[in-house]
This record gives C-alpha cells, structure tokens and sequence, in this order.
C-alpha cells in the first residue's frame, strides 16, 4: 500500500492475512500480547539458478509501521465477520484493543541495492509478538516481489553489457501496484528508464517511449505514419520499423532520417519488436551506415530476457539498447521468491534474556536459525565478498565474544573457515524504532548506486548465468553450536513424545 498514492494508507492495517488476527486475538486472549518476539525475514534458495538475490522494498518499511492503524470500519468489518462453526470470529473486547493499538516494533533491514544470499535475515523485527505478528504479512510482500525483480533485473543488465535497458512491462504486471513495483525495483537494479509514467513521477524514474504498431496502422502507409511521427515528436522519434516488413521499414525510415536532417534535427533510433533480431539488426545497421546514418541508433524488444539477451550479443548483433518487458515485469521463469517471516527468539518481557528458538522439521533445509541475527559480511583486500556469517547479538554481548570468527556452513556443519583478519561490515541497519522511522527515508539514486558498486565488487564466479558458484553463508560458531543443541533437544523431545511400534 505504500508503492501507490493511496487516499486510504491505514488499509495497511488490513493488507494481512486472517491468520494473522486470529492468531492476534488468541495472543491477546492469553495475556500474551506484551511477550517478546523476534523475526527474521528470509529466503531458502537461489531465484532465477543465481547465486545472489538484490535486496528491494526495505525503504517501505517505515510506512508499513505507521499507517498499521485500525479504523472504525475495519473494525466493523471485522465485528462483522462470523467464523466457520457459528457466531462472531473476533471477540468484540480485542476489536476495542484494535481500535487504539500503535506498533511499537523495531526493524533492521538489509539496505536496498544490497546484495543478499539464502538464509540470512533480510529484516529483522523485534517487539511484542502481538505486534510483530501483525506486520508479516505486508513486510513479506514488501520486500518479496521487489527483490525478486530487482534480482531479474540485474541479471538482465548484466547480460546487455552496459547498453541501457528500457523497463516496457506495466501493461502485462500483476495490476497496478505491480507494476509501480517492477518501475521502482528494476531501476534501483539497473535498468535505465521505465514506460510506466506514474512511477516516473512518483520515483523521479526517467521515462522513455515512442510509437507502438498501431500508429503505423493508423495511417495509410508506414511511410505518412513515420512522417508524422517525426513531425509530431521531432526529439523524441525512435521509429518502428516491423509493423509489416523490416527491410521496407528501415527504407522509409532512412527516408524520414533525411528529411529529418534538412529540417535540422535527427531521427533517435529504431525499434525492432519481431523475427530473427540478430539477423535483422545486422541488415539494418548495413543500411543505416551505408545511408551516413551511423548515428541512428538500434533497439530491440520482443519477449527479452537476460538468456535472449546473451545469446543476441554472443551472435554479433549490432544493438545500441532494449526493450524489456513481460519476461522482466512477470519475473517469468519463477514467480516468487518464497521469502518466509520466522520466530527466532522469545522473551516474557522487555525486562527478560532473549531466549532462541527455532522450527525444527522433516526436511532439514527448513530448518531455522535461531537468536537475535545480524549479519557480517567479509571482504578480501580489494573489497570482493567472500563470505557473510550470522551471528547472535545476544550471544556475542556476553561469553561468545571471543568466538566470533569461525564460521559454520549453514546447510554443510562439515564446512568450517576462519575469518580472522578479514575486514567486514554489518548488514542489518536500523529502518524502525519503537514504531518509528529513523530518519528521512533514503533516495532511490542511493540505492541504485549502492547496487552498481555491490555487484561490481562481487567475483564474477557468482554472476555467471551457467553453474554459478554458491556463495558462503554460515553461522558464526557458537551460534552454530546453539542450534545444534535445541536441534538436539527438540528431537529427543519429539522422539519420546511419539509410541514406536517395534517391528
């Protein structure tokens, strides 16, 4: 709800899932809604077979947290609600206690344009459980599907190998805040301008575009309508030259392109939307040279990724800039990141230690991470990650401060490295405090920036398209040990809780 202009901005409050009340309720019921929790906001696997992800949405957060209020209508329309088995699903004295609530939740969160791995928190959320509960949802889909664009786009800036990259896909996004989150989340990643106009303004994204086929079917030949393009839109005329045969379209439009120079402006480019582009793009760069018109530049589009992309460039084809648009604002080839929001630790009060706890299950993968988490990232001598370990703050404040560097692999305990020596920095900066943002919210450029320099730094082994190497996340050891333990003991809990049958 914070990505559009809405004239509503507490239906923050109500962008949840039913669960995530009831389970409000049953907290508040128990006398637990002041207990402690801490989250951590995290990915298992690797989106699109890469070895890294772009961290997009955390600038959100703040917003989430101060327009999560409960208006006199959401609570009628939740009075009104009735549950499965009969009468009323929500107790009319916690519709009362919704009518005044105010978060008071601290977030840290890994800052946008930042580069994240699997497993380590991207957000972390400490306060009432009542409260932390209350925000997951929303905080899941902030930062979700913006990371999962920001890291599509990257690898498709990646592959165009410094040519710009147009971002054309609002008409075929998921509805409107769809696509005011690709604009925004492809152009912190990189791509160079957007065609959606209303995130241009919002975000102060450049915008770019010219004539789709039907311009040219308005008119009673391709030559008139090009014309009039260039009449109409004398700096800003990129012509599209496939609405019915590309090498009788870059003819008339060589002919414009003259016209053009006698009326002392020139014609931008070209637009190739369809056919064998590679093959088209080299005939069309032949005409236009031969003509003088080397200036004229090449765009292609037509259903691109970052695979169509490479493969382009690996043919030789002469292509100035592209157009990119359905594969990149679908994130096509996986529609989700599956990022997950888990319980970490717990106390009784503010007052109390942090105890960590962790969800144990039948796949170990799915295993969590307990603790208070932040996140080191180690870099060699000329700033290249090499490695981010998790670590437990309140752990290290106490006997484990002087533990803190070995690293355990976090899907491999048998892979184990020392960091001693190299230089690091945290991740995890503080978004939220006691429900509050801290300070202004930063500027997207900064963010863009601070994607360009991350990627830039890391090796290209993890940003090869085929078999990427896996980048290191451990845990640092003794945190590692932790979660062995209460492995250990939920086991044996669970173990002896079931009656074997003996065969």
């Amino acid at each position: 709800m914070a990505l559009t202009d809405v004239s509503r901005p507490t239906d923050v409050a109500m962008l949840t899932d039913l669960y995530e009340l009831t389970m409000a309720q049953g907290l508040w019921e128990n006398g637990k809604q002041d207990e402690q929790g801490c989250f951590t906001a995290f990915y298992r696997d690797h989106p699109f077979e890469s070895a890294y992800a772009v961290m997009c949405g955390s600038a959100e957060l703040a917003d989430l947290v101060e327009n999560l209020r409960f208006t006199d209508e959401d609570i009628d329309y939740l009075a009104g609600l009735s549950a499965p088995a009969g009468g009323r699903m929500f107790n009319p004295a916690f519709l009362e206690y919704l009518c005044a609530f105010r978060p008071h939740v601290d977030i840290d969160a890994v800052p946008e344009g930042a580069l994240v791995f699997p497993r380590e928190p991207m957000v972390r959320v400490t306060g009432s459980m009542l409260e932390c509960q209350l925000l997951e949802t929303a905080l899941l889909n902030a930062i979700g599907f913006q990371t999962l664009v920001a890291t599509k786009t990257a690898r498709v800036v990646a592959a165009a190998k410094g040519r710009p990259v147009a971002e054309f896909g609002l008409r075929r996004a998921q509805g409107p805040d769809g696509g005011m989150a690709v604009a925004r989340a492809s152009y912190i990643a990189g791509c160079a301008s957007t065609s959606n106009v209303l995130a241009g303004r919002k975000y102060g994204i450049p915008v770019s575009g010219t004539h789709a086929h039907s311009w040219v079917m308005a008119f009673d030949s391709e030559l008139e309508a090009f014309r009039a393009f260039a009449q109409s839109s004398p700096k800003n005329c990129t012509l599209l030259i496939d609405t019915y045969d590309v090498r009788e379209g870059v003819e008339n439009a060589i002919i414009v392109a003259r016209e053009m120079e006698a009326a002392g402006e020139r014609l931008a480019g070209i637009r190739i939307d369809s056919g064998d582009l590679a093959k088209l793009s080299a005939y069309v760069r032949g005409r236009l040279d031969e003509e003088g018109l080397d200036y004229v530049k090449i765009v292609l589009s037509n259903d691109l990724d970052e695979y169509t992309i490479q493969s382009l460039l690996n043919q030789g084809a002469p292509v100035d800039s592209f157009g990119v648009g359905t594969k990149l604002a679908t994130c096509y080839d996986q529609p989700a990141l599956g990022c997950v929001y888990k319980l970490a630790a717990h106390r009784a009060s503010a007052d109390d230690p942090w105890t960590p706890v962790l969800k144990l299950s039948e796949q170990p993968d799915k295993r969590t991470i307990p603790g208070i988490q932040q996140v080191r990232r180690y870099v060699d001598g000329a700033g290249s990650p090499v490695c981010d370990m998790i670590f437990d703050e309140a752990y290290l404040e106490g006997e484990g401060a002087t533990r803190g560097t070995t690293l355990v692999a976090v899907n491999d305990a048998a892979l184990v490295t020392s960091v001693a020596g190299l230089s690091y920095h945290e991740l995890l900066e503080p978004v939220v405090r006691d429900g509050q943002a801290v300070g202004p919210r930063e500027s997207i450029e900064v963010a863009r920036e601070r994607c360009k320099t991350e990627l830039g730094a890391l090796d290209a082994a993890y940003k090869r398209f085929l078999y990427p190497q896996t980048y290191m996340v451990g845990m640092e050891l003794g945190l590692a040990r932790v979660r062995d333990e209460l492995v250990r003991e939920r086991m044996a809990q669970t173990s002896s809780a079931i009656p074997w049958k003996r065969v």
